[in-house]
Protein backbone atom coordinates (compact mmCIF):
# COMPACT_ATOMS: atom_id res chain seq x y z
CA UNK A 1 0.00 0.00 0.00
CA UNK A 2 1.39 3.41 -0.96
CA UNK A 3 2.42 5.85 1.72
CA UNK A 4 0.03 8.66 2.56
CA UNK A 5 -3.22 9.29 4.37
CA UNK A 6 -5.68 6.41 4.66
CA UNK A 7 -9.35 6.61 5.56
CA UNK A 8 -11.72 3.86 6.73
CA UNK A 9 -15.37 4.25 7.66
CA UNK A 10 -18.18 2.23 9.15
CA UNK A 11 -21.73 3.01 8.10
CA UNK A 12 -23.29 5.45 10.49
CA UNK A 13 -25.64 3.46 12.68
CA UNK A 14 -29.32 4.28 12.83
CA UNK A 15 -30.32 5.50 16.30
CA UNK A 16 -33.69 3.78 16.17
CA UNK A 17 -31.83 0.49 16.70
CA UNK A 18 -30.00 -0.77 19.75
CA UNK A 19 -26.35 -1.80 19.36
CA UNK A 20 -25.90 -5.49 18.51
CA UNK A 21 -23.34 -7.87 17.04
CA UNK A 22 -23.67 -6.40 13.55
CA UNK A 23 -22.65 -2.94 14.74
CA UNK A 24 -19.90 -4.35 16.96
CA UNK A 25 -18.57 -6.49 14.13
CA UNK A 26 -18.30 -3.79 11.46
CA UNK A 27 -16.66 -1.36 13.85
CA UNK A 28 -14.19 -3.99 15.11
CA UNK A 29 -13.20 -4.91 11.54
CA UNK A 30 -12.44 -1.26 10.86
CA UNK A 31 -10.57 -0.93 14.14
CA UNK A 32 -8.30 -3.92 13.43
CA UNK A 33 -7.47 -2.51 10.00
CA UNK A 34 -6.89 1.01 11.34
CA UNK A 35 -4.60 -0.24 14.12
CA UNK A 36 -2.65 -2.36 11.63
CA UNK A 37 -2.19 0.49 9.18
CA UNK A 38 -1.11 2.88 11.94
CA UNK A 39 1.39 0.30 13.14
CA UNK A 40 2.68 0.06 9.57
CA UNK A 41 3.42 3.80 9.70
CA UNK A 42 0.43 5.17 7.81
CA UNK A 43 -1.56 8.29 8.68
CA UNK A 44 -5.01 6.79 9.29
CA UNK A 45 -8.42 8.36 9.94
CA UNK A 46 -11.13 6.04 11.25
CA UNK A 47 -14.73 7.30 11.32
CA UNK A 48 -17.94 5.97 12.80
CA UNK A 49 -21.10 7.63 14.06
CA UNK A 50 -24.89 7.71 14.07
CA UNK A 51 -27.63 8.43 11.54
CA UNK A 52 -30.26 10.41 13.49
CA UNK A 53 -32.88 11.76 11.10
CA UNK A 54 -35.93 10.26 9.41
CA UNK A 55 -39.55 9.37 9.97
CA UNK A 56 -38.80 6.33 12.16
CA UNK A 57 -36.95 8.49 14.70
CA UNK A 58 -39.76 11.01 14.65
CA UNK A 59 -42.38 8.28 15.25
CA UNK A 60 -40.37 6.54 17.99
CA UNK A 61 -39.81 9.81 19.82
CA UNK A 62 -43.56 10.47 19.84
CA UNK A 63 -44.26 6.94 21.09
CA UNK A 64 -41.81 7.49 23.97
CA UNK A 65 -43.22 10.94 24.76
CA UNK A 66 -39.99 12.75 23.98
CA UNK A 67 -38.57 14.96 21.24
CA UNK A 68 -36.70 13.53 18.25
CA UNK A 69 -33.52 15.23 19.41
CA UNK A 70 -33.81 13.77 22.91
CA UNK A 71 -34.50 10.33 21.44
CA UNK A 72 -31.48 10.66 19.14
CA UNK A 73 -29.29 11.83 22.03
CA UNK A 74 -30.33 8.87 24.16
CA UNK A 75 -29.65 6.25 21.50
CA UNK A 76 -26.48 7.89 20.17
CA UNK A 77 -25.12 7.58 23.71
CA UNK A 78 -25.77 3.83 23.52
CA UNK A 79 -23.65 3.56 20.41
CA UNK A 80 -20.90 5.63 21.97
CA UNK A 81 -21.00 3.22 24.90
CA UNK A 82 -20.00 0.50 22.44
CA UNK A 83 -16.78 2.37 21.79
CA UNK A 84 -15.89 2.17 25.47
CA UNK A 85 -16.82 -1.52 25.68
CA UNK A 86 -14.70 -2.55 22.69
CA UNK A 87 -11.75 -0.20 23.15
CA UNK A 88 -12.08 1.16 19.63
CA UNK A 89 -9.66 3.73 18.24
CA UNK A 90 -11.95 5.76 15.98
CA UNK A 91 -10.71 9.29 15.33
CA UNK A 92 -14.18 10.84 15.20
CA UNK A 93 -17.80 10.00 15.95
CA UNK A 94 -20.11 11.97 13.71
CA UNK A 95 -23.78 12.59 14.41
CA UNK A 96 -26.03 13.77 11.59
CA UNK A 97 -27.79 16.18 13.94
CA UNK A 98 -24.57 18.13 14.47
CA UNK A 99 -24.43 21.64 12.96
CA UNK A 100 -21.21 20.82 11.08
CA UNK A 101 -23.03 18.06 9.21
CA UNK A 102 -26.27 19.99 8.58
CA UNK A 103 -24.40 22.99 7.24
CA UNK A 104 -22.34 20.98 4.77
CA UNK A 105 -25.20 18.77 3.57
CA UNK A 106 -27.19 21.87 2.65
CA UNK A 107 -24.14 23.28 0.86
CA UNK A 108 -23.69 20.09 -1.16
CA UNK A 109 -27.38 19.93 -2.11
CA UNK A 110 -27.31 23.60 -3.10
CA UNK A 111 -24.42 22.82 -5.46
CA UNK A 112 -26.39 19.92 -6.96
CA UNK A 113 -29.43 22.16 -7.49
CA UNK A 114 -27.25 24.76 -9.17
CA UNK A 115 -25.88 22.22 -11.67
CA UNK A 116 -29.32 20.78 -12.38
CA UNK A 117 -28.43 17.39 -10.92
CA UNK A 118 -31.19 17.96 -8.35
CA UNK A 119 -34.59 19.10 -9.63
CA UNK A 120 -38.21 19.31 -8.42
CA UNK A 121 -40.51 16.53 -9.67
CA UNK A 122 -43.32 14.18 -8.66
CA UNK A 123 -43.00 10.63 -7.39
CA UNK A 124 -45.62 7.92 -7.84
CA UNK A 125 -44.68 4.46 -6.71
CA UNK A 126 -43.96 2.32 -3.69
CA UNK A 127 -42.14 3.10 -0.47
CA UNK A 128 -40.30 0.76 1.93
CA UNK A 129 -40.88 2.40 5.31
CA UNK A 130 -38.37 0.23 7.15
CA UNK A 131 -35.52 0.94 4.73
CA UNK A 132 -36.82 4.40 3.78
CA UNK A 133 -36.33 3.46 0.14
CA UNK A 134 -38.49 4.17 -2.92
CA UNK A 135 -39.32 1.61 -5.63
CA UNK A 136 -40.87 1.98 -9.07
CA UNK A 137 -43.99 -0.03 -10.02
CA UNK A 138 -41.81 -2.49 -11.95
CA UNK A 139 -39.42 -3.05 -9.06
CA UNK A 140 -42.24 -3.30 -6.52
CA UNK A 141 -43.89 -5.99 -8.65
CA UNK A 142 -40.63 -7.95 -8.75
CA UNK A 143 -40.47 -7.71 -4.95
CA UNK A 144 -44.07 -8.91 -4.64
CA UNK A 145 -44.80 -5.54 -3.05
CA UNK A 146 -42.80 -6.48 0.06
CA UNK A 147 -39.62 -5.10 1.56
CA UNK A 148 -36.64 -7.26 0.50
CA UNK A 149 -35.17 -6.71 3.98
CA UNK A 150 -38.07 -6.82 6.47
CA UNK A 151 -40.72 -8.59 4.39
CA UNK A 152 -43.28 -5.94 5.33
CA UNK A 153 -45.71 -4.62 2.69
CA UNK A 154 -44.59 -1.66 0.59
CA UNK A 155 -46.71 1.47 0.91
CA UNK A 156 -48.17 3.26 -2.09
CA UNK A 157 -46.90 6.84 -2.18
CA UNK A 158 -47.45 9.93 -4.28
CA UNK A 159 -45.37 12.99 -3.45
CA UNK A 160 -43.78 16.04 -4.94
CA UNK A 161 -40.06 15.63 -4.25
CA UNK A 162 -36.71 16.90 -5.30
CA UNK A 163 -34.90 14.29 -7.38
CA UNK A 164 -31.29 13.45 -8.09
CA UNK A 165 -30.57 12.69 -11.78
CA UNK A 166 -29.13 9.25 -11.11
CA UNK A 167 -30.13 8.13 -14.61
CA UNK A 168 -27.65 10.61 -16.09
CA UNK A 169 -24.76 8.65 -14.54
CA UNK A 170 -25.57 5.22 -16.00
CA UNK A 171 -22.69 5.22 -18.48
CA UNK A 172 -20.14 6.60 -16.03
CA UNK A 173 -21.10 4.04 -13.40
CA UNK A 174 -20.85 1.21 -15.91
CA UNK A 175 -17.39 2.46 -16.86
CA UNK A 176 -16.42 2.64 -13.18
CA UNK A 177 -17.30 -1.01 -12.60
CA UNK A 178 -15.53 -2.08 -15.79
CA UNK A 179 -12.35 -0.16 -15.06
CA UNK A 180 -12.19 -0.80 -11.31
CA UNK A 181 -13.36 -4.34 -10.48
CA UNK A 182 -12.15 -3.83 -6.91
CA UNK A 183 -14.52 -0.90 -6.34
CA UNK A 184 -17.13 -3.20 -4.75
CA UNK A 185 -16.04 -6.27 -2.82
CA UNK A 186 -16.43 -9.15 -2.34
CA UNK A 187 -17.05 -10.23 -5.93
CA UNK A 188 -20.50 -11.64 -5.16
CA UNK A 189 -21.65 -8.19 -4.04
CA UNK A 190 -20.17 -6.60 -7.15
CA UNK A 191 -22.11 -9.03 -9.30
CA UNK A 192 -25.32 -8.11 -7.48
CA UNK A 193 -24.79 -4.45 -8.28
CA UNK A 194 -23.94 -5.17 -11.91
CA UNK A 195 -27.11 -7.20 -12.29
CA UNK A 196 -29.28 -4.41 -10.97
CA UNK A 197 -27.35 -1.78 -12.91
CA UNK A 198 -28.20 -3.58 -16.15
CA UNK A 199 -31.90 -2.95 -15.43
CA UNK A 200 -31.29 0.76 -15.97
CA UNK A 201 -31.18 3.60 -13.47
CA UNK A 202 -34.10 5.77 -12.42
CA UNK A 203 -33.82 9.19 -10.82
CA UNK A 204 -34.13 8.99 -7.02
CA UNK A 205 -35.91 11.31 -4.56
CA UNK A 206 -33.71 13.47 -2.36
CA UNK A 207 -36.48 15.09 -0.32
CA UNK A 208 -39.76 14.28 1.43
CA UNK A 209 -42.63 16.31 2.81
CA UNK A 210 -44.48 13.87 5.10
CA UNK A 211 -42.30 14.45 8.18
CA UNK A 212 -40.19 17.23 9.68
CA UNK A 213 -37.28 15.54 11.47
CA UNK A 214 -34.41 16.10 9.09
CA UNK A 215 -32.34 18.69 7.27
CA UNK A 216 -34.38 21.25 5.33
CA UNK A 217 -33.82 21.65 1.60
CA UNK A 218 -31.99 24.89 0.82
CA UNK A 219 -34.49 27.65 -0.05
CA UNK A 220 -37.44 25.26 0.29
CA UNK A 221 -37.95 24.33 3.97
CA UNK A 222 -41.21 22.49 3.27
CA UNK A 223 -39.02 19.71 1.92
CA UNK A 224 -36.78 17.63 4.20
CA UNK A 225 -33.68 16.04 2.70
CA UNK A 226 -34.14 12.30 2.30
CA UNK A 227 -32.42 10.55 5.21
CA UNK A 228 -30.28 8.32 2.99
CA UNK A 229 -28.85 11.24 1.03
CA UNK A 230 -28.24 13.07 4.29
CA UNK A 231 -26.52 10.00 5.78
CA UNK A 232 -24.23 9.28 2.84
CA UNK A 233 -22.68 12.73 3.09
CA UNK A 234 -21.31 11.97 6.57
CA UNK A 235 -18.18 10.48 5.02
CA UNK A 236 -17.18 13.88 3.64
CA UNK A 237 -18.79 16.22 6.18
CA UNK A 238 -16.65 14.63 8.91
CA UNK A 239 -13.65 15.82 6.90
CA UNK A 240 -15.08 19.28 6.28
CA UNK A 241 -15.20 18.91 2.49
CA UNK A 242 -18.47 20.85 2.29
CA UNK A 243 -17.11 23.93 4.04
CA UNK A 244 -15.98 26.97 2.13
CA UNK A 245 -12.46 26.47 3.42
CA UNK A 246 -11.83 22.74 4.02
CA UNK A 247 -9.47 22.05 6.90
CA UNK A 248 -6.54 19.66 7.28
CA UNK A 249 -8.77 16.59 7.30
CA UNK A 250 -9.42 16.95 3.57
CA UNK A 251 -6.17 15.05 2.97
CA UNK A 252 -7.93 11.82 3.96
CA UNK A 253 -10.37 11.90 1.05
CA UNK A 254 -11.03 9.75 -0.89
CA UNK A 255 -11.82 6.97 1.56
CA UNK A 256 -9.70 3.84 1.29
CA UNK A 257 -12.56 1.62 2.51
CA UNK A 258 -16.25 2.12 3.20
CA UNK A 259 -17.10 -0.98 5.24
CA UNK A 260 -20.86 -1.67 5.30
CA UNK A 261 -23.45 -4.42 5.64
CA UNK A 262 -24.74 -5.92 2.40
CA UNK A 263 -28.28 -4.58 2.98
CA UNK A 264 -27.17 -1.03 2.18
CA UNK A 265 -24.96 -1.90 -0.79
CA UNK A 266 -27.01 -0.14 -3.51
CA UNK A 267 -26.85 3.24 -1.80
CA UNK A 268 -23.10 3.02 -1.37
CA UNK A 269 -22.16 1.33 -4.63
CA UNK A 270 -24.39 3.32 -7.01
CA UNK A 271 -26.07 6.39 -5.50
CA UNK A 272 -23.04 7.53 -3.50
CA UNK A 273 -20.49 7.42 -6.35
CA UNK A 274 -23.01 9.14 -8.63
CA UNK A 275 -23.41 11.96 -6.09
CA UNK A 276 -19.63 12.27 -5.87
CA UNK A 277 -19.37 12.37 -9.67
CA UNK A 278 -21.98 15.13 -9.75
CA UNK A 279 -20.00 17.09 -7.16
CA UNK A 280 -16.70 16.38 -9.00
CA UNK A 281 -15.21 14.73 -5.92
CA UNK A 282 -12.86 11.70 -6.08
CA UNK A 283 -14.42 8.29 -5.58
CA UNK A 284 -13.57 5.97 -2.67
CA UNK A 285 -11.18 3.12 -3.19
CA UNK A 286 -13.50 0.29 -2.19
CA UNK A 287 -17.00 -0.29 -0.89
CA UNK A 288 -16.71 -3.50 1.12
CA UNK A 289 -20.13 -5.03 1.86
CA UNK A 290 -19.91 -7.87 4.35
CA UNK A 291 -22.61 -10.46 5.00
CA UNK A 292 -24.72 -11.05 8.13
CA UNK A 293 -24.32 -12.92 11.39
CA UNK A 294 -26.75 -15.71 12.12
CA UNK A 295 -26.90 -17.63 15.42
CA UNK A 296 -26.80 -21.39 15.86
CA UNK A 297 -27.81 -21.85 12.23
CA UNK A 298 -30.85 -19.58 12.42
CA UNK A 299 -31.58 -15.98 11.58
CA UNK A 300 -31.19 -13.88 14.72
CA UNK A 301 -34.46 -13.12 16.45
CA UNK A 302 -35.37 -11.80 19.88
CA UNK A 303 -38.33 -14.17 20.00
CA UNK A 304 -35.99 -17.14 19.52
CA UNK A 305 -33.67 -15.87 22.23
CA UNK A 306 -30.63 -15.99 19.93
CA UNK A 307 -30.22 -12.29 19.24
CA UNK A 308 -26.65 -11.26 20.07
CA UNK A 309 -27.19 -7.81 21.55
CA UNK A 310 -24.91 -5.74 23.75
CA UNK A 311 -25.79 -7.51 27.05
CA UNK A 312 -25.09 -10.87 25.39
CA UNK A 313 -21.78 -9.60 24.04
CA UNK A 314 -20.81 -8.27 27.45
CA UNK A 315 -21.44 -11.75 28.88
CA UNK A 316 -18.89 -13.19 26.46
CA UNK A 317 -16.45 -10.38 27.22
CA UNK A 318 -16.74 -11.04 30.91
CA UNK A 319 -16.00 -14.74 30.47
CA UNK A 320 -13.39 -14.83 27.69
CA UNK A 321 -12.01 -11.28 27.60
CA UNK A 322 -12.07 -8.54 24.99
CA UNK A 323 -9.17 -9.89 22.95
CA UNK A 324 -10.85 -13.27 22.52
CA UNK A 325 -13.98 -11.48 21.25
CA UNK A 326 -11.96 -9.37 18.80
CA UNK A 327 -10.11 -12.46 17.59
CA UNK A 328 -13.37 -14.30 16.91
CA UNK A 329 -14.85 -11.31 15.09
CA UNK A 330 -11.75 -10.92 12.93
CA UNK A 331 -11.27 -14.58 12.06
CA UNK A 332 -14.80 -15.97 11.89
CA UNK A 333 -16.87 -12.98 10.81
CA UNK A 334 -18.82 -12.63 7.54
CA UNK A 335 -16.39 -10.58 5.44
CA UNK A 336 -16.97 -12.97 2.55
CA UNK A 337 -20.04 -13.65 0.45
CA UNK A 338 -21.71 -15.91 3.02
CA UNK A 339 -23.30 -15.28 6.39
CA UNK A 340 -21.36 -16.33 9.50
CA UNK A 341 -22.81 -18.51 12.25
CA UNK A 342 -22.24 -17.33 15.81
CA UNK A 343 -22.57 -20.02 18.46
CA UNK A 344 -21.33 -20.34 22.02
CA UNK A 345 -19.90 -23.77 21.23
CA UNK A 346 -17.96 -22.55 18.21
CA UNK A 347 -16.70 -19.51 20.07
CA UNK A 348 -15.33 -21.75 22.83
CA UNK A 349 -13.72 -24.12 20.32
CA UNK A 350 -11.93 -21.25 18.57
CA UNK A 351 -10.82 -19.78 21.90
CA UNK A 352 -9.43 -23.10 23.09
CA UNK A 353 -7.82 -24.21 19.83
CA UNK A 354 -6.33 -20.97 18.53
CA UNK A 355 -5.72 -18.93 21.66
CA UNK A 356 -5.22 -21.35 24.55
CA UNK A 357 -3.57 -24.27 22.72
CA UNK A 358 -1.74 -22.36 19.99
CA UNK A 359 -0.79 -18.77 20.82
CA UNK A 360 -0.92 -19.06 24.61
CA UNK A 361 0.67 -22.48 24.89
CA UNK A 362 3.52 -21.67 22.50
CA UNK A 363 4.38 -18.42 24.27
CA UNK A 364 4.27 -20.15 27.64
CA UNK A 365 6.48 -23.09 26.52
CA UNK A 366 9.14 -20.88 24.97
CA UNK A 367 9.39 -18.36 27.81
CA UNK A 368 9.36 -21.15 30.41
CA UNK A 369 12.29 -22.95 28.74
CA UNK A 370 14.34 -19.77 28.51
CA UNK A 371 13.64 -19.19 32.18
CA UNK A 372 14.61 -22.73 33.11
CA UNK A 373 17.69 -23.23 30.92
CA UNK A 374 19.06 -19.67 30.58
CA UNK A 375 17.83 -17.96 33.75
CA UNK A 376 15.38 -15.88 31.71
CA UNK A 377 18.07 -14.31 29.49
CA UNK A 378 17.54 -14.64 25.73
CA UNK A 379 20.31 -16.87 24.35
CA UNK A 380 22.23 -16.08 21.18
CA UNK A 381 21.28 -17.51 17.83
CA UNK A 382 24.82 -17.45 16.46
CA UNK A 383 27.33 -18.23 19.23
CA UNK A 384 30.29 -18.51 16.84
CA UNK A 385 29.31 -15.61 14.60
CA UNK A 386 27.25 -17.74 12.26
CA UNK A 387 23.63 -18.81 12.51
CA UNK A 388 22.98 -22.43 13.37
CA UNK A 389 20.51 -24.00 10.94
CA UNK A 390 18.57 -26.58 12.93
CA UNK A 391 16.51 -29.31 11.28
CA UNK A 392 16.60 -27.42 7.95
CA UNK A 393 14.40 -24.64 9.39
CA UNK A 394 15.42 -21.24 7.97
CA UNK A 395 13.56 -19.21 10.58
CA UNK A 396 14.42 -15.73 9.26
CA UNK A 397 12.93 -16.71 5.90
CA UNK A 398 9.91 -18.38 7.47
CA UNK A 399 9.17 -15.39 9.69
CA UNK A 400 9.73 -12.92 6.86
CA UNK A 401 7.40 -14.82 4.57
CA UNK A 402 4.66 -15.01 7.19
CA UNK A 403 5.05 -11.30 8.00
CA UNK A 404 4.89 -10.17 4.38
CA UNK A 405 1.87 -12.35 3.65
CA UNK A 406 0.11 -11.18 6.81
CA UNK A 407 0.68 -7.49 6.05
CA UNK A 408 -0.41 -7.89 2.42
CA UNK A 409 -3.62 -9.61 3.53
CA UNK A 410 -4.54 -6.97 6.10
CA UNK A 411 -4.03 -4.20 3.54
CA UNK A 412 -6.73 -5.77 1.36
CA UNK A 413 -8.99 -6.22 4.40
CA UNK A 414 -8.50 -9.98 4.55
CA UNK A 415 -8.40 -10.14 8.34
CA UNK A 416 -8.80 -13.90 8.63
CA UNK A 417 -6.12 -14.52 6.01
CA UNK A 418 -3.73 -12.14 7.72
CA UNK A 419 -4.17 -13.76 11.11
CA UNK A 420 -3.92 -17.29 9.69
CA UNK A 421 -0.45 -16.47 8.36
CA UNK A 422 0.64 -15.60 11.89
CA UNK A 423 -1.03 -18.63 13.46
CA UNK A 424 0.77 -20.77 10.90
CA UNK A 425 4.08 -19.33 12.08
CA UNK A 426 3.22 -20.06 15.71
CA UNK A 427 2.18 -23.63 14.86
CA UNK A 428 5.54 -24.14 13.14
CA UNK A 429 7.28 -23.03 16.32
CA UNK A 430 5.34 -25.66 18.27
CA UNK A 431 6.21 -28.28 15.68
CA UNK A 432 9.86 -27.22 15.77
CA UNK A 433 9.95 -27.67 19.55
CA UNK A 434 8.44 -31.13 19.22
CA UNK A 435 10.97 -32.00 16.52
CA UNK A 436 14.14 -30.68 18.19
CA UNK A 437 13.16 -31.52 21.79
CA UNK A 438 15.15 -28.77 23.55
CA UNK A 439 14.22 -30.27 26.92
CA UNK A 440 16.41 -33.28 25.97
CA UNK A 441 19.23 -31.15 24.54
CA UNK A 442 19.39 -29.30 27.84
CA UNK A 443 20.75 -32.49 29.44
CA UNK A 444 23.83 -32.41 27.17
CA UNK A 445 26.25 -29.56 28.08
CA UNK A 446 28.04 -30.08 24.78
CA UNK A 447 24.94 -29.00 22.83
CA UNK A 448 24.23 -25.82 24.76
CA UNK A 449 24.93 -23.60 21.74
CA UNK A 450 22.44 -25.59 19.70
CA UNK A 451 19.90 -25.35 22.51
CA UNK A 452 20.38 -21.59 22.66
CA UNK A 453 19.97 -21.23 18.91
CA UNK A 454 16.73 -23.24 18.96
CA UNK A 455 15.22 -21.21 21.78
CA UNK A 456 16.31 -17.91 20.22
CA UNK A 457 14.62 -18.87 16.96
CA UNK A 458 11.47 -19.85 18.84
CA UNK A 459 11.23 -16.73 21.00
CA UNK A 460 12.08 -14.39 18.13
CA UNK A 461 9.32 -15.96 16.03
CA UNK A 462 6.88 -15.56 18.93
CA UNK A 463 7.90 -11.89 19.29
CA UNK A 464 7.25 -11.26 15.59
CA UNK A 465 3.89 -13.01 15.84
CA UNK A 466 2.95 -10.83 18.82
CA UNK A 467 3.63 -7.65 16.83
CA UNK A 468 1.51 -8.93 13.93
CA UNK A 469 -1.39 -9.94 16.20
CA UNK A 470 -1.38 -6.80 18.34
CA UNK A 471 -3.93 -4.94 16.19
CA UNK A 472 -6.38 -7.80 16.74
CA UNK A 473 -5.56 -8.53 20.40
CA UNK A 474 -4.00 -5.33 21.79
CA UNK A 475 -4.25 -6.23 25.49
CA UNK A 476 -2.76 -9.73 25.49
CA UNK A 477 -0.16 -9.08 22.80
CA UNK A 478 1.02 -5.97 24.63
CA UNK A 479 1.36 -8.18 27.71
CA UNK A 480 3.37 -10.71 25.70
CA UNK A 481 5.66 -8.08 24.20
CA UNK A 482 6.36 -6.63 27.63
CA UNK A 483 7.30 -10.10 28.84
CA UNK A 484 9.72 -10.32 25.90
CA UNK A 485 11.47 -7.09 26.79
CA UNK A 486 9.08 -4.57 25.21
CA UNK A 487 7.88 -3.70 21.74
CA UNK A 488 10.27 -2.41 19.12
CA UNK A 489 9.53 1.17 18.11
CA UNK A 490 9.02 2.27 14.54
CA UNK A 491 6.97 0.95 11.61
CA UNK A 492 5.68 -2.60 11.84
CA UNK A 493 7.93 -3.71 8.97
CA UNK A 494 10.94 -2.83 11.15
CA UNK A 495 9.45 -4.36 14.28
CA UNK A 496 8.96 -7.74 12.59
CA UNK A 497 12.42 -7.83 11.00
CA UNK A 498 14.40 -10.85 12.19
CA UNK A 499 16.94 -10.20 14.93
CA UNK A 500 15.07 -7.50 16.82
CA UNK A 501 15.26 -9.42 20.09
CA UNK A 502 18.74 -8.91 21.51
CA UNK A 503 20.57 -11.75 23.27
CA UNK A 504 20.71 -11.17 26.99
CA UNK A 505 17.27 -9.55 27.11
CA UNK A 506 15.37 -10.74 30.16
CA UNK A 507 12.07 -12.44 29.40
CA UNK A 508 9.34 -13.54 31.78
CA UNK A 509 7.09 -16.57 31.57
CA UNK A 510 3.58 -15.62 30.43
CA UNK A 511 0.14 -17.15 30.79
CA UNK A 512 -2.00 -15.33 28.24
CA UNK A 513 -5.22 -17.29 27.81
CA UNK A 514 -6.55 -19.35 30.74
CA UNK A 515 -8.33 -22.60 30.03
CA UNK A 516 -12.03 -21.94 30.69
CA UNK A 517 -15.30 -23.77 30.98
CA UNK A 518 -17.58 -23.23 28.00
CA UNK A 519 -20.57 -20.95 28.08
CA UNK A 520 -23.41 -23.37 27.42
CA UNK A 521 -25.57 -21.15 25.27
CA UNK A 522 -26.33 -17.63 24.18
CA UNK A 523 -28.00 -15.60 26.88
CA UNK A 524 -31.55 -14.42 26.07
CA UNK A 525 -31.70 -10.96 24.58
CA UNK A 526 -32.50 -8.03 26.77
CA UNK A 527 -36.15 -6.95 26.48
Amino acid sequence: MADGALYITTPIYYVNDKPHIGHAYTTTVCDVWARSMRAAGHDVFFLTGTDEHGVKVEKSAAEHDTTPQEWADRNAAEFQKVLAVFGLTNDDFIRTTEPRHTRQVQAFVERLKATGDVYLGRFEGWYDEGQEEYHTDTKARELDYKSPVSGRPLVRAEEQNYYFRLSAYQARLEALFAERPEFVRPEARRNEVLGRLREGLQDVPVSRTNFRWGIAMPDDPEHVIYVWIDALFNYVTALGLGDAEPGPRQRYWPATYHVIGKEILWFHAVIWPALLMALELPLPGCVYAHSFWIADGQKMSKSLGNFVDLPTIERFLGHYGLDAWRFYMATKGPLGAHDADFSARHFHEVYTTDLVNTVGNCASRVTAMIGKYFDGAVPTEAPDGSRILVAEHDWPALASGASESSLEAIERLDLAGSIEQVLGLVRRVDGFINLTEPFKLAKDPGRRNELGAILYQCVESVRIAAHLLEATMPERMSQLLEALGGRIAGPLADAVRWGGLQPGTQVAKVALFPRLEALDQLAPSAP
